[in-house]
């Protein structure tokens, strides 16, 4: 992904599974500065990149590209590596769980567009299958199965927003369960399993990390101060230098078994500490509602 107040035009080109939330997307770059174009044929992918090289207002562009075209699959690495010789670019891909693509079609009633004279759930196989050589050449693969469409627009405007391009790193901090998967999107992964797990004390038992009686609990353990002190500690000291060397946004993740006790009290403790030190942080709980 370009980063933001990177010198020079930039093109961000947007594809993914159908029924990801590449409308969305698109709409929250529109919503914070962006110029984008929706299904534009692949072969014109070079020739809007030379526009863009070329054009003195269009710094920031973006393209939602995908298997509505017929020959998208076979045309689009040759002219998305195109681009990318010439100009500062960059792929995002979206992707969800079936289950959760299947619930999306149906409330919206759309077809989808591998669909049309078989089941949806073949067409999302048959396009997830199609996809696997362009998902290998994404800079960003973001699963938005947990994500509303309120959570996906402020996911993209806190790492896309050109408006204010001299502003600080932005960070998220995410709390997940292991046994949901790590998140695609974490640029810095810690596993606090070897804490205490809250889940086998009853009183705490249907409790989350952000109450009291949990947050009493996992600090009165001595891991849990150590654990939080040299995190910390860590983050001080590279949080600086991803600033010097130009990166807009970061994402730590913090995963315990089923992230809803002790993921998610570290993540809001991490949280407070960067608040602290001046930093724009986003905590978000991504399995609180699964665990």
């Amino acid at each position: 992904m370009a980063p933001r107040g990177a010198g020079g035009p930039q093109i961000l080109v947007i594809t993914g599974l159908s029924g990801s939330g590449k409308t969305h997307v698109s709409r929250a770059l529109e919503d914070v500065g962006w110029f984008c174009v929706d299904n534009l044929p692949t072969v014109l992918i070079p020739r809007f990149g030379q526009l863009i090289r070329e054009s003195r207002e269009l710094h920031r562009s973006a393209l939602v590209v995908d298997i509505r075209e017929r020959d998208f699959v076979r045309l689009f690495p040759q002219a998305y590596r195109q681009i990318k010789r010439r100009l500062q670019a960059s792929l995002l891909f979206l992707e969800s769980d079936e289950k959760v693509l299947l619930r999306r079609f149906s409330e919206t009633r759309r077809p989808h567009p591998l669909a049309v004279n078989q089941p949806v759930l073949e067409g999302i196989r048959e396009e997830k299958e199609a996809l696997k050589p362009i998902r290998k050449m994404a800079d960003l693969i973001l699963d938005t199965s947990e994500y509303t469409v309120h959570e996906l627009r402020d996911y993209i405007r806190e790492h896309y927003d050109i408006r204010g391009e001299a502003a600080p790193l932005v960070l998220s901090v995410t709390s997940f369960g292991y046994k949901y998967g790590v998140p695609t999107e974490a640029d810095l992964v810690f596993d606090v399993r070897f804490l205490p797990n809250p889940n086998f004390v009853p009183r705490l038992k249907r409790l989350t990390g952000s109450h009291r009686a949990v947050v009493r609990y996992l600090r009165r353990q001595s891991d849990t101060t150590a654990f939080l002190r040299r995190v910390e500690s860590l983050l001080g000291w590279v949080l600086p230098r991803y600033v010097r060397e130009g990166k807009s946004y970061l994402t730590v993740a913090v995963g315990c078994t089923g992230g809803r006790h002790r993921s998610v009290m570290i993540a809001e403790a991490l949280g407070q500490d960067l608040e602290g030190r001046g930093y724009q942080v986003m905590v978000r709980h991504r399995d609180l509602r699964l665990a």
